[in-house]
């Protein structure tokens, strides 16, 4: 027990900033033993005392279970848990297909995100959850699909109805929710046929790559300080010129007069560009595995030493 203190303050004392960050914090499996916090801003800090969302609930199941990214602040876990429940009950969806939320101690990742950092973003697959128990290889290989046209920003009827705009309406009308990120395509089929209820449509916004998925992030929790809020969306539908902008063509890249020279790349973020309090985050203790859940099951026991299958990383 000493030599394991002396090590922890060790390494606390001297920690590692020259590593990248998303390294660092891809290796903890498990949260810190600390009170929950979200630290810093959604691209740019860490999470204590993280809470797992349940691999599988009544209206939901976890996807990709490699990655290790079903963690969150309470207020992700219970939106998650209400939103699921109420888009079944009250709108007829089969249940929520989730994406990758955050690490077990929040921090930039190696692959998929800028954001996702402190346990406020989560993703959640277009396709619906189906009506059995995927195993775990299936949750590793099953791919989204996306809602847009091969090749063409625009949504395929052939795929797109109804219950989607009840499904990105549903989950806007939280008051918790400060963004959903959604394709332009898509944002733009929402303005088409939304009708004459339209301040949730505020909420939503276009975004690069969310075509088979939208991405929910939530408001800060009150009172927490340490976590920093985005400015909210601009006032309006969000259905005007600003998503025009989004399909006009772009303009024909410019010859250069002179030979550009090559730009060096910034380096990579380290413990030092993120808040101070992430250095304890990473470095404190884990915390103890919570069992049960809304299966009944270890919620962390399936990720706790699991290897990683190989799997191509696929959102």
């Amino acid at each position: 027990m000493g030599l394991a203190f002396v090590a922890v303050k060790v390494a606390r004392a001297d920690p590692d900033l020259v590593t990248p960050a998303k390294v660092l914090f891809a290796k903890p499996s498990l949260p810190s033993d600390q009170p929950t916090l979200a630290i810093g801003g959604y691209s740019k800090g860490c999470l204590a005392g993280a809470e797992p969302l349940p691999l599988d609930g009544p209206h939901w199941q976890v996807m990709r279970l490699s990655r290790n990214r079903n963690w969150g602040t309470p207020r992700l876990i219970n939106y998650l848990e209400k939103f699921s429940n109420d888009v079944a009950q009250l709108d007829g969806w089969p249940g929520l297909l989730i994406g990758d939320m955050s690490q077990p101690r929040g921090g930039p990742m190696i692959t998929g995100h800028a954001s996702h950092q402190i346990g406020l973003d989560a993703d959640i697959w277009f396709v619906p959850m189906p009506t059995r128990k995927l195993s775990a290889h299936e949750r590793e290989i099953i791919p989204a699909v996306s809602m847009l046209m091969t090749g063409r920003l625009s949504v395929d009827p052939a795929k797109w109805s109804d219950q989607y705009l009840a499904l990105l309406k549903r989950a806007a009308s939280y008051p918790e929710v400060a963004r959903i990120f959604v394709s332009p395509a898509i944002k733009k089929q929402l303005c088409d046929t939304a009708g004459s209820d339209r301040t949730w449509l505020r909420r939503l916004r276009p975004w690069y790559g969310h075509t088979d998925h939208f991405h929910v992030r939530l408001e800060c929790p009150p009172g927490m300080a340490s976590c920093i809020a985005q400015s909210p969306p601009p006032t309006g539908d969000g259905c005007g010129a600003e998503l025009t902008d989004w399909f006009k063509p772009k303009p024909p890249p410019k010859v250069p007069a002179k030979p550009i020279k090559p730009v060096k790349p910034p380096p990579p973020l380290t413990l030092t560009g993120l808040p101070k309090a992430c250095t304890d985050v990473l470095y404190a203790r884990d915390a103890a595995i919570v069992a049960g859940g809304a299966s009944g099951e270890d919620a962390l026991g399936k990720l706790i030493g699991q290897d990683e299958t190989g799997a191509s990383i696929k959102k």
